[in-house]
């Protein structure tokens, strides 16, 4: 696992999520994949990159509440966020702004991540259900 930051306490342990992770490699690739485009829409550059970014800002902030209902929403909002940039990079696809080859080594780290995003909701879920969900420090 990549170190992000030496400082550690009970509050920044969503970096060891791998859907946490996962999430920032994302972006950082969606970055790249912007960077190198000759396409000059800066308000869908401006788009997607917040998408992306949303999705590890919402899995850090809902590890941050203590409440698992709390934590469940900013899941699903990261749902949403990595719905919206899938979207936005199909429409790049077919608008032929990206290749077919980019597009497909995107869906391959979407996939992982999204499928990780659904795993924690399931969990998280399941706790919720299952009454073992600790509200404290």
């Amino acid at each position: 696992m990549e170190e992000f930051t030496r400082r550690r306490n009970v509050n920044r342990g969503y970096m060891k999520l791998e859907v946490w992770v996962e999430s920032v490699c994302l972006l950082r690739w969606v970055s790249g994949l912007l960077r190198e485009l000759e396409f000059t829409d800066f308000k869908l550059r401006s788009q997607l990159i917040n998408a992306a970014q949303s999705i590890s800002s919402n899995v850090a902030e809902g590890y941050c509440r203590t409440s698992i209902r709390e934590y469940l929403q900013f899941v699903n909002i990261a749902l949403g966020s990595s719905g919206e940039v899938l979207t936005r990079m199909v429409g790049l696809k077919e608008l032929g702004t990206i290749s077919v080859a980019s597009f497909e080594e995107f869906d391959l780290i979407h996939y992982s991540l999204e499928n990780k995003l659904l795993a924690l909701k399931k969990s998280l879920q399941a706790k919720r259900r299952d009454g073992t969900w600790v509200e404290e420090l």
